[in-house]
């Protein structure tokens, strides 16, 4: 049994998701069938898709804590040349703060919590209890690495854990950019019936709705937002009510768990676009 296999083992056993790494600290590459997500690839770890390759494919989400796949004969090759183990922190509740210069662990002695700390190569690996959303530079030499990313194992660490806090959970918060103005052409109401709304009360309540179903997805982020800003405008955007306040609201959502303006936008247009509706 190789080194790699050996810890990957006792790894799992302590519910650590695991994958191996080959030279360069990158995963093995998807096998043929899987090349380019043909497969239909394995979007998270709860819902892996349709994809039952018995490789270790698909970077972080290949990791896992099965035995049997582990030493399976196809892992087994794999470890054999890997130059590394790797894990998934988000699917074991954890979170990483890679810290990858010395400014960068200055920084963090003097912000962050106490926690257990893993030398690396370069800096040093601080974990927390909790998970969140992966990001990386979210700073100068900061990266976070959480659910739907991997970090190398470099050993257990020194130190107790402590829970994840808000400082850390705040730094992939982007700054809210100004609303993209959306003028929507909007259907005239047939025989000059009122607005079906009847009160703002209905459509505030439901970009409360929409705010709070982006701010609970723990997963399938960019899938989320598309789909509520497509409920929303589906729902509120034919009778001329949905203002770019309202917009705002939802954009600001979607940036607090890590979305960029831009994703934002894109998704806003693509859902006017289903939609059928024109957009400037």
């Amino acid at each position: 049994m190789s080194d790699h296999l050996h810890t990957a083992l006792s790894l799992a056993a302590h519910g650590l998701p695991v994958l191996p790494l080959r030279a360069g600290k990158v995963p093995f590459g998807n096998c043929l069938t899987c090349a380019k997500n043909a497969c239909g690839g394995r979007p998270n770890m709860k819902a892996p898709g349709p994809c039952a390759c018995p490789n270790p494919c698909h970077g972080w989400a290949a990791a896992t804590t099965d035995p049997r796949v582990i030493n399976s004969p196809t892992w087994r090759r794999a470890w054999r040349e890997a130059a590394g183990v790797a894990y998934h922190p988000g699917g074991a509740g954890l979170t990483v703060v890679d810290l990858d210069n010395p400014a960068a662990i200055a920084w963090a002695r003097a912000t962050l919590p106490a926690t257990r700390t893993v030398p690396t190569t370069r800096g040093e690996h601080w974990l927390y209890r909790g998970a969140m959303q992966g990001a990386n530079g979210v700073r100068p030499g900061v990266d976070i690495k959480s659910t739907m990313a991997y970090a190398r194992w470099l050993g257990p660490g020194a130190g107790t854990m402590a829970a994840l806090p808000d400082i850390v959970r705040a730094l992939t918060v982007r700054e809210s950019a100004p609303a993209r103005r959306v003028t929507v052409t909007v259907p005239a109401l047939v025989e000059g019936g009122a607005c079906p709304h009847r009160t703002p009360t209905y459509l505030d309540r439901g970009i409360a709705m929409a705010e709070q179903r982006i701010t609970e997805a723990r997963e399938a982020v960019h899938a989320t937002v598309y789909g509520t800003f497509l409920a929303v405008l589906s729902t509120h955007s034919r009778c001329g009510c949905l203002t770019d306040a309202h917009t705002a609201r939802l954009f600001t959502a979607a940036q607090a768990k890590g979305e960029s303006p831009r994703h934002c936008t894109d998704a806003w247009t693509n859902a006017l676009t289903t939609l059928g509706l024109s957009h400037v």
